[in-house]
């Protein structure tokens, strides 16, 4: 095998409640996490120099050390004695530094694409720990199911046998939110707890209603902490916000860290008007299904 070729799909968070800060200085979450089918292309390509270089034509993309990527194929090079490289040819749809985990994915999707090209036969088990070194959502991005519930700092992954499929309008606004600074924002001292959210507001309702499928009772129930912060740095996202409301959507919330707002419609055909009303003054707009 001298190539691979693999999607690296995007997520949403329909429910992130953030419970505490922990004293590595990451913060104890509980969130649910969904696959949409937006998704990066990566085309890994065997080299015979050692060499791990990255191609990407995205401006904000880093092709050396600084990219998830590059540290996943550096990490399984090292721990097992490769002694050949990889070409990585990355085609970015994702936005970059928008909620929507397009680096975490991108890390992921290596890993498993490296496991085959260079032959090294690693267990999911064996490769799962590496994804949670990268990052917090990167372990999401390792199981090949569309739900998934995550705990610790988001690393602890639980499938979720659910069969809805959701579609969204997402609306990337023209600029980036890093997860440090959002999470700080909280303002959460480490070793202290301080629950941000209501008692009895918990995973397990939102999870139900999530199996029955009933969109507009999805809809009410998504929570995500850090949307307040969110809103606090940028509040045109709650003009956005507003925005989407006005337009017959079923439930409207910031993905994760954002600044990415998306929107759940009851069909497709409702998420391509939306978009195309929201298209007119907003670039990146999408239409997105459960995958």
């Amino acid at each position: 095998m001298r190539s691979v070729s693999l999607l690296s799909p995007a997520k949403l968070n329909l429910f992130l409640k953030v419970l505490n800060k922990r004293p590595d200085g990451f913060h104890n979450i509980t969130t649910v996490f969904e696959r949409i089918d937006l998704c990066d292309e990566i085309h890994l390509k065997l080299n015979t120099t050692g060499a791990i270089r990255i191609h990407c034509a995205h401006p904000q993309v880093p092709c050396g050390p600084g990219n998830l990527v590059y540290r996943a194929a550096r990490m399984l090079q090292e721990d097992f004695g490769v002694r050949n490289g990889v070409d990585i040819d990355l085609k970015k749809n994702i936005p970059v530094a928008a909620g929507l985990g397009g680096g975490s994915s991108n890390a992921a999707t290596t890993l498993k694409g490296l496991n085959r090209l260079w032959k090294l036969d690693l267990s999911f088990s064996r490769l799962l720990p590496y994804a949670r070194r990268i990052g917090s959502d990167v372990a999401f991005f390792m199981y090949d199911y569309p739900w998934g519930l995550g705990t610790g700092r988001g690393d602890c992954i639980r499938k979720l046998a659910i069969s809805t499929k959701l579609w969204h309008v997402l609306v990337v606004p023209c600029f980036k939110l890093y997860s440090g600074e959002v999470y700080g924002g909280l303002g959460l001292r480490e070793g202290r707890m301080k629950m941000l959210t209501k008692t009895g507001d918990n995973a397990t309702i939102f999870l139900r209603r999530l199996r029955q499928a009933h969109v507009s009772q999805i809809g009410e129930g998504l929570v995500n902490d850090l949307e307040k912060v969110v809103l606090r740095l940028s509040p045109g996202v709650g003009k956005l916000q507003q925005r989407l409301k006005s337009l017959d959507t079923q439930g409207v919330m910031v993905s994760g860290s954002g600044p990415c707002v998306f929107a759940i419609t009851g069909t497709r055909r409702q998420a391509e008007e939306v978009r195309a009303v929201l298209a007119r003054r907003f670039s990146r707009t999408f239409v997105a299904r459960t995958c």
